[in-house]
């Protein structure tokens, strides 16, 4: 892979402060320690076989394999490439994606790109591409516009297909990258399991209702891998939650998260937090330097959250150990230097779209009915716009259970949440919508035509319902 799009997976010897991020350069700082991402947490790099250094060309296999998701511990899987996660795509913003996609599977599937502002033809969601045949291939080909943290999954059959492991991320890199002595990406998830040993089949009303939560948690498609850390250092984590419904409130005792990117790229302005909230589809870029002593070993808990309906985690679960190598502490490093400028969109004169999400049970049918504004998809009318048309849309929960809300080829900005100012701007496309809640969000759809998806990123939901489209006309 050509040098200028290499993610560093191991620890620099040097670290040295140009086109970091933060000015003025700094002379040298010799900054060893542990590789972080030890075996137990490394994602296979997607192998780039264009020689030019602005084309990012990879073969993608979609075929059945075996996951171990912990030592000797096996399941019956869907993977991309043979592993799970699928291998991560890397580039840098600006370059162009070429994606030869191959499906092997006994089932039909596509590549959704999330986050990635691609062509509406190569969105792999409803209205925008036919599903690939069992056998048959397709070429992916688009350009990455902004630097961040992404992820691509199948858009058909989703709870079943992404369940079973068919899911990566993408890391597109920018000209000014947060400055750390080392970073990687953490993929989140977990697994239900039947009796059997292996991923457990599609379960009943209360599944369908609350969308799958495993009682297995992963990272990077692993259960109680460890990360190797040094006090002093400074960790760059690419969160990714690719769960079916897990709301993932992390915490770190003794540590301090500082978020520097969002779904869209950069904030703003880096912010310090005890804790982070990752709904389904959600991704969070953080700091995360080592505060705890040598020698130390403390842990990543995903702690409890309520979803409404007696959905959510009720104690904290366990999901990766931190183990502080016993070398003195490194020099701390300056606190992040601010962000990318985003000026707020304006929106005066612009009439505001109701779009309700709801719910009820078809007990004649045995079923859960989601809807949007009142019908379920197909059967939800599109809402129909143009090309730099300014849209305000009040998103409204009626019902008690939240809904990550999920907006297929634009970032959005949100306004506010139940009439109160957003606290700081940042670009989303996917947001905790919280019970009987209304979100204010506002976007401009650039010159990209076509159908694009919404809906609610709980798997199980969008499968019942709770999809619709957005029809953006030139």
């Amino acid at each position: 892979m050509p040098p200028n799009r290499r993610l560093s997976w191991t620890l620099p010897a040097v670290l040295i402060a140009v086109g970091c991020g933060d000015a003025p350069a700094t002379p040298a700082v010799t900054r060893s320690g542990p590789d972080p991402w030890a075996a137990a947490l490394r994602v296979a790099t997607a192998v780039d076989r264009n020689p030019d250094p602005r084309v990012v060309e990879i073969d993608l296999e979609a075929r059945f394999g075996e996951w171990e998701y912990a030592p000797g511990r096996r399941v019956r899987a869907m993977t991309y490439n043979g592993s799970v996660p699928g291998p991560t795509i890397e580039a840098r913003a600006g370059d162009t994606v070429v994606v030869h996609f191959t499906n092997r599977l006994d089932q039909p599937t596509t590549i959704h790109w999330h986050g990635v502002r691609v062509p509406a033809a190569m969105d792999g969601s409803p209205h925008s591409q036919p599903p690939v045949a069992p056998g048959a291939s397709f070429e992916y080909r688009f350009t990455v516009p902004d630097a961040g943290t992404f992820w691509y999954h199948p858009h058909v059959a989703e709870s079943v297909q992404m369940e079973r492991g068919l899911y990566g991320a993408i890391v597109v890199r920018g000209d000014r990258e947060p400055r750390a002595d080392v970073e990687g990406v953490l993929v989140l998830d977990d697994l239900l399991l039947g009796a059997d040993g292996q991923i457990a089949p599609t379960g009943d009303l209360v599944e369908q209702h609350n969308g799958r939560e495993g009682t297995v948690p992963l990272v990077n498609g692993r259960a109680g891998a460890e990360l190797p850390i040094r006090a002093g250092q400074r960790q760059r984590w690419r969160l990714v939650n690719a769960g079916s419904a897990r709301f993932y409130r992390l915490a770190l005792p003794g540590h301090r998260f500082t978020v520097v990117g969002t779904d869209g790229g950069p904030v703003e302005t880096p912010r310090a937090s005890d804790e982070l909230l990752l709904v389904p589809g959600d991704r969070l870029d953080v700091l995360v330097d080592g505060t705890g002593a040598p020698g130390s070993t403390p842990v990543l808990q995903v702690l409890p959250y309520a979803r409404g309906h007696g959905a959510g985690l009720t104690e904290a679960v366990d999901l990766l150990r931190l183990r502080y190598a016993a070398d003195p502490a490194l020099p701390a490093l300056d606190p992040p230097a601010a962000g990318a400028r985003i000026e707020p969109l304006a929106t005066d004169g612009v009439t505001p779209r109701t779009v309700t999400f709801d719910e009820h049970i078809d007990r004649d049918a045995e079923r859960v009915v989601f809807t949007i504004n009142d019908r379920s998809y197909p059967d939800v009318p599109d809402i129909v716009t143009r090309v730099g048309a300014t849209e305000v849309w009040d998103l409204v929960n009626a019902s008690e259970m939240e809904h990550p809300f999920h907006l297929h080829g634009f970032f959005f900005q949100v306004v506010s949440r139940n009439g109160l100012p957003e606290g700081q701007r940042s670009w989303e496309d996917t947001i905790q919508l919280r019970g009987e809640e209304r979100v204010r969000i506002a976007f401009r759809p650039d010159a990209r035509p076509g159908h694009w998806m919404y809906h609610c990123h709980i798997l199980e939901h969008v499968e019942h319902g709770m999809m619709a489209t957005l029809r953006v006309e030139p």
